[in-house]
């Protein structure tokens, strides 16, 4: 993930960001009210939101790798940002895109699907256990994506980052969020992927926790990767 310093690649940068972020949560929330839709089994649910967010994942990341990095996580551009691999100024503008992204997507999602533009969830995800689930796929998602970074093989993070997050939606009791950005807008829609207010500055805290934890590792696994 290299530094991006000048002003129109951190456009471009931006720009890339907020496209990227937007489908992601389009493609999240989306496939969560298509799901419900179809069926009233709430395993075949988590299997389709589950199996298009590995799909568009894979397929965003192959996109905008080379234009921003390809991040559409905070937890990712913070942890890139210590790490020495991108300037202030750009993960300022990864962030803001990122989170305007996100609700851009979820706003377009619920637009899709005939409900109301913004749509508050009332889906409690309380308790320690979805808080601490959080933190555990938040952790491995990093090491996950700069472990294959530091490895040589920045053309894989794109199919690692699919099949971490598939199946960390079966493995942990949250459905991995594992991203500040998402775990915000998914406030936005009373639907299958949705989570309320109340339920999300802990699992953004959870995050941010485990965020400080993987920068610490990464720097002991892989010192290479530190400024």
């Amino acid at each position: 993930m290299s530094e991006i310093v000048d002003g129109p690649r951190i456009l471009r940068a931006a720009v890339a960001e907020f496209i990227g972020t937007a489908f992601l949560l389009a493609g999240v929330v989306g496939s969560g009210i298509m799901a419900e839709r179809l069926t009233d089994d709430v395993g075949l649910q988590l299997l389709a939101n589950s199996t298009a967010t590995v799909g568009i994942l894979i397929a965003l990341i192959l996109t905008f790798a080379d234009t921003s990095g390809a991040h559409f996580n905070p937890a990712v551009t913070i942890t890139d940002l210590v790490l020495g691999g991108i300037s202030a100024a750009q993960a300022g503008a990864h962030l803001l895109a990122q989170f305007v992204g996100g609700a851009v997507g979820v706003i377009a999602a619920n637009i899709m699907f005939a409900i109301d533009p913004v749509n508050i969830s009332t889906k409690s995800r309380a308790g320690a256990d979805l808080v601490f689930a959080e933190g555990v796929a938040t952790f491995g998602l990093l090491i996950v994506i700069f472990g294959i970074v530091r490895a040589g093989n920045p053309a894989m993070v794109a199919f690692a980052v699919g099949g971490y997050i598939g199946a960390a939606y079966w493995f942990t009791s949250s459905t991995s969020f594992a991203n500040p950005a998402v775990t915000v807008a998914r406030t936005l829609s009373d639907t299958f992927a949705g989570i309320e207010p109340a339920s999300a500055p802990l699992f953004i805290v959870a995050q941010l926790v485990a965020t400080s934890l993987a920068i610490a590792t990464i720097r002991l696994l892989w010192p290479k990767l530190s400024a």
